[in-house]
């Protein structure tokens, strides 16, 4: 199985340096989150895996190989990047877009086989597409465009998969749908998964693991309960948070706490003092260790 590796990297658009000296590693069937605030280079660092942004310094590995010395074409066969959006203005129907993604294993040009049909139909049932096969890509919501992406990067395959802020734009169904299936992908598939993602307990209910990243560099990183704690969460975004339990996983649970400037009433209760930065964790809950091998037996099973 392929794994994804960033050695040492240094990213920048001009002058203008975003990435700092950066590693990290995802195996085949893990899921790494990467959580930080606007601007601490998650998108950036994304591209850079994908060989879209070639890095000043560094490298990056795919399955143990510099990614800048294979062919684009073997690199799309084994790596699939499902960006925020795209701009889309030609008139082609969510099929045709999803078909885009066999091209690695077919060229441009040669008529699609039985195996092309079989994974294109497979995404579009993964994602819920089938019913919207034949709409135009311009007249979907901005959540079914982002099912689109989706599903496209699904068809090419690949053995590892980044997603940028693959949430956006999604109602809770979708989340909830979207989340499941990530986490599919990497137990039973064996796929390594790297999504940025702001919603911090969507990442501490799906990944293996969590990257706390501030001004392009790691700040943390490791399991969710260690990452996902009040005292790095308020290093890196400057507010104060309690972190409880999920009630039914037992994985990191992150609520806000109100800045005490802003005018309570309008939030509906009263806010904590600025500093205020603690955890309340319930031992009584399923421990997390627990409930993940019983998600993933569950899905096994399923």
């Amino acid at each position: 199985m392929t794994r994804l590796e960033a050695q040492h990297l240094t990213c920048a658009y001009g002058r203008h340096t975003v990435l700092h000296d950066l590693s990290l590693l995802v195996q085949a069937g893990e899921i790494l989150a990467l959580i930080g605030p606007n601007g601490a280079g998650k998108t950036t660092l994304l591209r850079a895996l994908a060989r879209l942004l070639r890095p000043r310094m560094g490298t990056v590995l795919l399955a143990d190989q510099d990614i800048w010395r294979l062919r684009p074409r073997a690199v799309a066969r084994r790596l699939a990047l499902a960006p925020q959006s795209e701009g889309v203005s030609w008139p082609v129907t969510v099929e045709q877009a999803v078909a885009l993604g066999r091209a690695p294993h077919r060229g441009w040009l040669l008529p699609y086989s039985g195996q092309d049909r079989q994974m294109i139909e497979q995404v579009l049932v993964q994602t819920g597409l089938q019913e919207l096969r034949q709409r135009l890509v311009t007249e979907l919501s901005g959540g079914e465009q982002r099912r689109v992406i989706l599903a496209r990067a699904l068809a090419q395959e690949p053995q590892v998969l980044l997603l940028d802020e693959p949430t956006t734009h999604l109602d809770l169904r979708y989340q909830t749908e979207f989340l499941a299936l990530i986490r599919r992908l990497a137990q039973r598939d064996g796929m390594a998964v790297v999504v940025t993602l702001h919603d911090l307990n969507h990442a501490a209910l799906c990944a293996t693991r969590v990257a706390l990243l501030a001004h392009g560099a790691v700040v943390a990183s490791g399991p969710p309960e260690a990452v996902l704690t009040p005292d790095c969460l308020a290093q890196v975004y400057g507010v104060a948070v309690v972190v409880t339990r999920h009630p039914v996983y037992g994985t990191p649970l992150v609520a806000l706490v109100f800045d005490p400037r802003h005018d309570s009433s309008q939030a509906g209760g009263t806010a904590l003092p600025q500093d205020t930065t603690f955890s309340i964790l319930h031992t009584h809950n399923t421990p997390l260790s627990d409930a993940r091998e019983h998600d993933a037996e569950s899905n096994h099973n399923s």
